[in-house]
């Protein structure tokens, strides 16, 4: 059997009225998916656990079969393998994130504007991380000299203490949890010793570094959001997974963007397929995914695709956008990958053919009326060998709510879609 999972990065939304009551799914042409869906399953799956914030982080592990109850210790251990660093097991791993906060002097100030900073390319924000890091040296010498800032891409960086603080009982807050809010009363805070009030010095010495900065008073020149601060959040420390190999039989690849969702794949031991022009945003290239992926379905029995342009822009708010996203996705990748795929045949019809099967699933809810993430199950639609349809529908929020298919912990969909209602199992 030949697998392919595509995950859409906060694909599923609310209803909006800018979309005559549609959701951006429900909004967008995808005669592809609606032919999976409606030859296969929809359903709804749990992907946050209770106790757990909504992201990427914990909805794709679980997808991907792995308790986050059991398996996740933050998302910055994920970001620092996606970027290859070494680590010790007592260092502490920290996302930092270039943001934008409300200028002094406007009615925005002290608000949260956007967690990616109008989403500064990889050269300026790579300038503003290593001016900063000297920056936090100067004035904090004592912190400084045992922590590192290593840039990773765009917006994103990662930062790794090696001082011997603890950050387990630090409360951290994800900055696109507080878009539009005050970001003061979302500051780091606790820690055994003195761990949140340092995140916090760090945090306001990078908004005075930032705030002057040439590159950021270029990027307002041009009508473009400053990245006039940074956020620290999602600490965790370095942690083994067992192989998705040994759990499921599956040797697997994975064609992503960013650093996050490439640690993810690393961890549990797939390959990490290179594809050229993978960006996390709409300039995305959806083709040569949709590509790499067809190419990919050869070599291995698990093949995984995680788009995040929709989740991008739903943080901007962006619907139309989002829409284009989702159907580009269908278009340029769910549609010659389920092509390619029916080359392997119908093992009910053809006993000797190898058969196969395709899993669509957003990883969460992004609400482009909030601009946040929400903890709702999400929709799904599977299809492929010996995945029947009951009833015909489309995969949408409201018509996988109507099914009589709801999977929760989410963990249990990967289960489900590898071996569900199989009658044989090929070894060939």
């Amino acid at each position: 059997m030949k697998y392919v999972v595509i995950i859409l990065g906060g694909g599923a939304d609310k209803p909006l009225d800018e979309l005559d009551g549609l959701t951006p799914l429900e909004a967008a042409d995808t005669p592809n998916l609606d032919r999976l869906a409606r030859a296969g399953r929809i359903g709804t799956v749990a992907t946050t656990p209770k106790g757990f914030g909504v992201g990427a982080d914990v909805c794709v592990l679980d997808l991907l079969g792995y308790e986050p109850g059991v398996f996740h210790n933050g998302r910055a251990p994920f970001e620092a393998a996606g970027m290859g660093l070494e680590v010790a097991p007592e260092d502490w791993i920290l996302c930092v994130s270039l943001v934008t906060v409300g200028a002094e002097g406007t009615d925005q100030k002290g608000l949260m504007l956007d967690h990616s900073a109008g989403a500064i390319p990889n050269a300026e924000a790579g300038v503003l991380f290593e001016g900063l890091a000297e920056y936090w040296a100067e004035q904090e010498p004592g912190v400084g000299a045992k922590v590192e800032l290593v840039p990773g891409a765009g917006y994103r960086s990662i930062l790794v203490d090696r001082s011997g603080r603890d950050y387990s009982s630090v409360d951290c807050t994800a900055p696109h949890e507080i878009l539009d809010r005050p970001w003061d009363a979302a500051m780091p805070r606790g820690g055994t010793s003195d761990e949140g009030a340092v995140l916090n010095r760090l945090m306001r010495l990078s908004h005075e570094y930032l705030s002057g900065h040439e590159v950021n008073l270029a990027r307002v020149e041009q009508g473009l959001r400053p990245a006039n601060m940074v956020w620290i959040w999602g600490q965790g420390m370095g942690i083994e997974l067992p192989s998705f190999e040994l759990r499921y039989g599956l040797k697997g690849g994975m064609i992503v963007s960013g650093n996050l969702l490439s640690g993810i794949g690393k961890t549990i031991g797939w390959d990490q397929i290179e594809c050229a022009g993978l960006t996390g945003f709409q300039d995305t290239d959806y083709g040569m995914q949709g590509k790499v992926a067809v190419d990919s379905i050869r070599k291995y029995g698990m093949v995984c695709c995680h788009v995040e342009a929709s989740d991008e822009a739903s943080h901007q708010a962006d619907y139309m956008t989002k829409v284009a996203s989702l159907e580009a996705v269908d278009r340029e990748i769910i549609g010659p990958v389920m092509k390619a795929l029916v080359r392997y045949g119908d093992p009910a019809v053809d006993h000797n053919a190898e058969g196969w099967r395709v899993l669509v699933v957003p990883d969460h809810y992004t609400l482009c009326s909030t601009r946040k993430h929400d903890a709702a199950p999400v929709p799904f639609a599977m299809g492929g060998a010996w995945v029947r349809s009951v009833v015909d529908r489309v995969m949408t929020e409201k018509q996988a709510g109507e099914s009589d298919l709801h999977i929760d912990p989410g963990a249990d969909l990967m289960e489900y879609f590898l071996h569900s209602g199989l009658v044989r199992v090929d070894t060939k």
